[in-house]
């Protein structure tokens, strides 16, 4: 019998967009970010699985078309999909809730752009258009699955841990 594998969830949030504390994209970077609006399920699948392959996101692995095209529109959600040179480089998915806060559900770099500098960059597009939005509270998730670097480049942006918790891989 396989013992279970605990990872830790930490989540975290910023109350003001006061708070955000921003990074600038590298020198001589074109790091274009747009909301993919009508976004293909082809496209989604991509970007998920290419980012999350090696971060155990497996919860939309199995998803049809059917499945990403009723994510996809839920009220209050949008993907946003950062590209460098007309390459796709990752995406953030926010999501508005009923408690008037604005989720910052899913955000990440494709294998190929990591330790570019680019992190910082695309987080802090995502905290500012999570703050368009005028939610009472940005928030997000991480995991000690995710890049080793995730929790730095959040808490260097502003927000700040508010739980943690322990969970069964």
């Amino acid at each position: 019998m396989t013992t279970p594998r605990l990872a830790r969830r930490t989540y975290l949030e910023m109350r003001s967009p006061d708070a955000l504390r921003p990074a600038a994209v590298p020198a001589g970077t074109m790091l274009d970010i747009a909301a993919e609006t009508d976004c293909p399920p082809a496209l989604y699948r991509q970007l998920y699985l290419g980012i999350g392959a090696a971060y155990h996101w497996v919860d939309r692995a199995a998803w049809s078309d059917q499945d990403i095209s009723a994510h996809l529109a839920t009220p209050g959600l949008t993907v946003w999909v950062a590209r460098i040179g007309g390459e796709l480089a990752g995406f953030f998915e926010l999501r508005e809730w009923a408690d008037g806060s604005t989720e910052i559900a899913y955000f990440g770099l494709l294998p190929t752009f990591i330790g570019r500098g680019l992190g910082g960059a695309l987080l802090t597009a995502a905290v500012r258009r999570a703050w368009e939005r005028q939610p009472t509270r940005v928030w997000l998730h991480t995991s000690s699955l995710d890049h080793p670097a995730a929790l730095a480049n959040y808490l260097a942006r502003g927000l700040e841990v508010v739980r943690f918790e322990e969970y069964e891989v």
